[in-house]
């Protein structure tokens, strides 16, 4: 029997077939139908045919050295063979083309380097330069992490008006709020303070100016006047100076 007939009868006795052989020996089943034709055309060379003979015989369970001399045998002469040096010429050439590819583009990479080099050092000065005008990293979170001081608020205005008077002597007081209510009338003994608040303004007329000390809003104004002098004074929340 020829070497394609008893690879055959012993694929169908394993019970295994085309798709299954191929699926264990990778070989593809195009090409395993023709060696069991004998027809070892699609192998691609007497190279390739050796080593699918050795491939199925393996997976058969058949001796390959044996179904390769008989393949040897039947295809004499039909076959012109091939050697393994001339099959990886093209693979020793490839892979040389590809490294000297692979160098070529290293030699542009480098090239380019200079170039930007060249042109760094022509148009924007020296690597050192820039690096000098570059702040330090420091300089920076120093600048980042030192905000400005915003300038103190302004007090809030008082929202009411308190008065406080102290006499140091016995003297006479109308006390009045912005509606002409009269808050107080009459003599305060000499050493007394009282104090009146309002939310608007208060007007006091005193009996005896010189005889009085005045405190509007926490501030001092002392006497609103001379002794033995009736004057009149409006306070308000805004300004402590009388008005």
């Amino acid at each position: 029997m020829s070497v394609g007939t008893v690879m055959a009868e012993a694929r169908q006795e394993a019970g295994l077939t085309v798709a299954q052989l191929s699926e264990r020996t990778r070989i593809r089943e195009a090409i395993i139908e023709g060696i069991e034709r004998d027809d070892f055309s699609s192998c691609g060379g007497d190279f390739y045919a050796r080593g699918h003979i050795r491939a199925i015989a393996s997976a058969l369970g058949l001796d390959p050295e044996a179904m390769v001399r008989q393949y040897e045998a039947e295809t004499r002469g039909s076959y012109q063979p091939v050697r393994a040096a001339e099959v990886f010429k093209a693979d020793r050439l490839l892979s040389g083309g590809m490294r000297r590819s692979g160098w070529t583009a290293v030699i542009a990479v480098a090239a380019a380097l200079v170039a930007v080099f060249a042109l760094t050092r022509l148009f924007g000065g020296s690597a050192e330069e820039t690096v000098k005008q570059a702040p330090a990293a420091g300089q920076v979170q120093n600048a980042v992490s030192k905000p400005e001081r915003a300038a103190p608020a302004a007090p809030a205005a008082p929202e009411r008006v308190t008065v406080k008077i102290s006499t140091v002597r016995p003297a006479w007081l109308n006390v009045q709020d912005a509606k002409g209510k009269e808050l107080f009338e009459g003599v305060l003994p000499g050493g007394k303070t009282s104090t009146w608040t309002s939310k608007s303004r208060l007007r006091i007329t005193f009996g005896d100016a010189g005889a009085v000390k005045v405190e509007v809003n926490g501030r001092q104004l002392g006497s609103p006047g001379r002794d033995g002098q009736m004057v009149r004074r409006t306070y308000g929340p805004q300004s402590p100076a009388p008005r």
